[in-house]
């Protein structure tokens, strides 16, 4: 079975591909530069030099695939998040790209696509358990995502000869990426990383877990499905965090730095119990990582096993 993936050099696409190539499949990868090529080579994917609004290279990259897996995720790092128009590219991937990628697999007849998205799309549920029947709160900073997720549902609706549209949201990615160390980095430095209230609940993700969720993703019926570990309470977040970085607490950010966050920053305070059942009941797929622990962490930073 032949699978393409976009994304494929970011931290959730690698992920994919290493699972991908393990379980057997052949793993055909968009790279936008040779030595993207040469990184994906190596993860034992074919890689596929063009670009995401390339649209001849894209459909040559989706010629015979059985299945494309749309996982670009350009989220800003850090303080770069804040800068003006520094969601841009983000913003264009999630809507632009994704509607490139899904009208690709219509013109190759592909039959089934994955996309990414996020569990913080969900409205603040407080204590209360979130099931994919939750109600969503659209926001600028949300609607992106929202877009592209309705994309991959077009194109399973109504579908004559049984097309798949599988929406992964995964919970805040945890582990070996970009934005967990510049997190601990932060922490280390005695800067505050907490967000919205200690008493509220964050859905997260360990890297390990991404790729196995894509793998299983490959046998369910269309729908949107919640991927994570068990919700953490936000007050043990920060202090994980804290105990990778070495110090023995780290604060919440405060109002005058949620203003400057604004409406970006507002979907990541949001208190969200995200349960994963359907995911599991449907696929069998269960994190390996089921609870945050300090074994997501290791010497105070994110292990590297996939750089």
């Amino acid at each position: 079975m032949r699978i393409a993936v976009t994304g494929a050099t970011g931290v959730v696409g690698r992920s994919a591909v290493v699972s991908l190539v393990a379980a057997g499949y052949d793993v055909v990868a968009l790279a936008r530069t040779p030595e993207k090529a040469l990184l994906l080579r190596g993860l034992g994917a074919e890689p596929w030099l063009a670009s995401l609004f390339d649209d001849e290279g894209l459909a040559g990259m989706l010629e015979g695939a059985d299945a494309v897996c749309n996982l670009t995720t350009p989220v800003p790092v850090g303080r770069l998040a804040l800068r003006p128009h520094a969601w841009k590219l983000h913003d264009r991937l999630r809507t632009e790209g994704a509607r490139r990628v899904v009208e690709a697999a219509r013109e190759a007849r592909v039959r089934r696509v994955v996309q990414g998205s996020v569990s913080c799309l969900y409205a603040d549920q407080g204590d209360s358990w979130v099931d994919e029947l939750a109600p969503v709160e659209i926001t600028c900073a949300t609607e992106p995502m929202s877009v592209g997720e309705s994309h991959v549902q077009d194109f399973a609706a109504g579908a004559v000869g049984g097309r798949t549209g599988v929406v992964l949201r995964f919970g805040t990615v945890i582990g070996d990426d970009a934005s967990t160390r510049a997190i601990v980095r932060a922490a280390r430095h005695g800067h505050a990383v907490g967000l919205g209230s200690p008493d509220g609940w964050a859905h997260v993700i360990h890297t390990d877990d991404i790729g196995p969720s894509v793998v299983a993703a490959m046998s369910v019926p269309s729908g949107v499905y919640n991927v994570g570990a068990e919700p953490v309470r936000r007050r043990d977040l920060v202090a994980a965090y804290a105990a990778a970085a070495g110090r023995d607490g780290a604060g919440f950010v405060g109002a005058v730095a949620r203003r400057v966050g604004g409406a970006r920053l507002e979907p990541l305070t949001r208190s969200l119990r995200v349960s994963s059942r359907r995911f599991t009941a449907q696929s069998g797929w269960a994190p390996r990582r089921p609870h945050l622990d300090g074994s997501w962490f290791v010497s105070g930073q994110p292990r590297e096993a996939l750089r």
